[in-house]
């Protein structure tokens, strides 16, 4: 599996009215500014406390930054007699910030919401505190700014584990999907998967706003998965935890046998487990799926059975050879 580095994409900005839309019922946010400029450009996914900068130290201001005021803020700024507000505002507002959201259900000052009109900077307020609304807003905008990436394929979750199924075109990638579907599992995407990195070790994946969970059966045509299938067939998004990629058998590939080895995919820094499925007449993908997904929960939660049969045979072999033994030492008249 390779992925088209042109195909990896990061948002260089989002615009304040976008970030409105979006939080404005998640986050209860609320306009109190008159006349804002929403197409003010937020090209950093950090936020910024501008305290220092109140004080009047805006050497180091971080303005380009959407601005949070908490209590300290403002009743720092209650603190100032009005003329010291009105020049350490204006000292603010001469800076392009994109906007101000104050937590706490803190009311601005008529100045602050006049200078705010006059420089066209929208200001939002919040029942939040400060610390819950940074986090919110945080993990809003580094899913926004987070480098993104397409994949031709099939994403589905089987067992709650995402399995991502690649190969090349016409192999059986959809096929083996709809057939995971009958057994229960469900899909998160097919044909484009759009994926995004979440944190330091997470690929979160969905599907394209337009083809949400259709799928191309070859000899059929399109099928509508939610509208067959029912609302219990789908996922809007999964992380991406195996990648299997199916090929037609070839003998002079590497397969693995043993399962010792585990192969990991590197996609965007981060260490996916890697599975290569050859596909042969009557081999069951489906089910080979079901364990492939099954497994992983098992070393996920400290059980790798290759390993334990490892352990097992060294310590045979350390013992000196002997006839096989059988399961059961004594067959009984249970001839089931």
């Amino acid at each position: 599996m390779k992925i088209d580095k042109k195909s990896i994409v990061k948002k260089k900005s989002i615009t304040v009215g976008f970030l409105y839309e979006q939080l404005k019922e998640r986050f209860n946010l609320r306009l109190l500014s008159k006349n804002p400029d929403f197409d003010k450009k937020i090209t950093e996914q950090n936020l910024h406390r501008p305290g220092l900068a109140l004080a009047g130290f805006v050497d180091l201001f971080s303005y380009k930054r959407v601005q949070v005021c908490g209590n300290t803020e403002m009743r720092y700024l209650k603190s100032l007699t009005k003329k010291q507000r009105e020049d350490t505002l204006k000292t603010i507002f001469d800076f392009d910030i994109p906007c101000f959201i104050i937590t706490n259900n803190n009311k601005p000052s008529k100045e602050f919401l006049e200078v705010a009109q006059k420089k066209h900077v929208a200001v939002f307020g919040t029942k939040y505190s400060t610390t819950k609304l940074a986090y919110l807003v945080s993990d809003f905008l580094d899913d926004q700014f987070a480098p993104r990436f397409s994949v031709h394929g099939s994403f589905i979750d089987v067992y709650g584990v995402g399995i991502l199924f690649v190969g090349k075109s016409g192999i059986g990638k959809s096929e083996v999907a709809l057939d995971l579907l009958e057994r229960g599992h469900r899909l998160v995407a097919d044909d484009v998967v759009l994926f995004t990195k979440k944190g330091e070790g997470i690929l979160i994946g969905s599907g394209t706003q337009l083809v949400k969970h259709f799928m191309e059966i070859r000899g059929i045509g399109l099928i509508n998965v939610k509208e067959m299938f029912g609302v219990r067939a789908i996922r809007y998004q999964k992380r991406l935890e195996v990648v299997v990629e199916l090929e037609i058998w070839d003998k002079k590939s590497n397969y693995t046998r043993t399962g010792l080895e585990n192969e990991t995919i590197n996609i965007l820094d981060v260490e996916i487990p890697y599975i290569k499925l050859p596909i042969l007449p009557g081999k069951n993908i489906t089910v080979i799926s079901e364990v492939i997904a099954l497994n992983y929960l098992l070393k996920h939660y400290g059980y790798d059975a290759a390993v334990e049969f490892q352990k097992r045979l060294q310590s045979k072999l350390q013992k000196g050879s002997s006839p096989p033994n059988r399961v059961v030492d004594y067959f009984e008249h249970d001839f089931e």
